[in-house]
């Protein structure tokens, strides 16, 4: 099987190209590099097209040849989209439409696609099932919304086979816990590994569905292939939650640290509650998470400690005694 992955040197996507390589596909990656990273790459067997979502061309190049599309480009995070929201909807839905349109033409047999639960918001019900209602928060939000949107169309249209997969608070190795915009995980593991306390925005008592990166590429597998799951939406989580609280209070115990939070007001576009229902993709993927969320902490915290700098080497001691 011939595949582009799109966003393939990010934290995803990087993770991707490895299990597809190792399953014997061929491999083809398009990225801009403004949030991903060569070195996730390095020492892999992959075309690379260095190039924008944006620009239609890029894609429809990169597109030629390509049996599977998986796209995983965008440009994450809630507050960025925020500050920017222009940028944000650029990349996230003129993106996506322009894989989608690029993978029509080109005549590609299937284009999974990364939505996210953020699409949920806060809209009422628990665990979130795909036919629940949806009420975005944030411009990002909004954006993974259209881009899903216009996947469902491109498949009703077009006859294109498409996959959505609505992917909950991911984490794992790769995830950058120094960019001003990193997730929660990687970034109170980088804080707390240095001695400092974590920051909770709110009381800590919001809850994630969070998921291991490794279960998020079983799933990408799976949606490629699986045959009743062509224009479906499918939740990819753990269908377990956890506070932030306790998020900070298990790395204390995975760390060996003792750092109390630092609590500020709450932030614009953030969620309450997540948890997902992953039955549907349980049955149309035959997606079972094999990756607790003690056993994806421990990875991912290892990850990270092993890549701190010689300075802070007295908190990898401490982690790795």
């Amino acid at each position: 099987m011939k595949t582009l992955i799109t966003g393939g040197a990010g934290f995803i996507g990087s993770h991707l190209v490895d299990a597809l390589l190792e399953d014997g596909h061929e491999v083809r990656v398009l990225d801009n590099f403004s949030t991903g990273h060569r070195s996730n790459l390095a020492g892999v067997d992959v075309e690379v097209v260095e190039g924008d979502l944006r620009w239609f061309e890029c894609v429809s190049a990169a597109t030629r040849g390509i049996d599977v599309v998986f796209h995983q480009g965008a440009l994450p995070s809630v507050p960025r989209s925020i500050q920017d929201p222009l940028t944000s909807n650029a990349v996230n839905v003129e993106g996506t439409l322009n894989a989608l349109l690029a993978a029509r033409d080109r005549g590609v047999r299937r284009v999974v696609i990364a939505s996210s639960s953020s699409v949920y918001g806060d809209a009422p019900g628990m665990p979130r099932r795909e036919d629940h209602a949806v009420a975005p928060v944030s411009p990002y939000a909004v954006s993974k919304l259209a881009a899903e949107r216009h996947t469902l169309v491109a498949n009703q249209v077009y006859g294109l086979e498409t996959v959505a997969l609505r992917y909950f608070n991911v984490f794992g190795e790769r995830q950058d816990p120094s960019s001003s915009y990193a997730a929660v995980i990687p970034k109170f593991i980088r804080i707390m590994l240095t001695g400092r306390r974590p920051t909770i925005f709110g009381d800590g008592h919001a809850s994630r569905d969070f998921t291991h990166v490794e279960n998020v590429v079983v799933a990408n597998l799976a949606a490629a292939t699986a045959p009743s799951a062509a224009g479906g939406v499918f939740n990819i989580a753990m269908n377990q939650t956890h506070t932030i609280n306790e998020l900070a209070s298990t790395l204390n115990e995975l760390l060996g640290t003792s750092l109390p939070p630092v609590y500020l007001d709450s932030r614009p576009g953030d969620v309450l509650e997540s948890l997902a229902d992953i039955s549907s993709a349980r049955e149309a993927l035959a997606y079972n998470p094999t990756v607790d969320f003690q056993t994806g902490l421990q990875r991912t915290a290892t990850w990270i400690a092993e890549r701190m700098p010689a300075l802070e080497s007295t908190a990898w001691a401490l982690f790795a005694a």
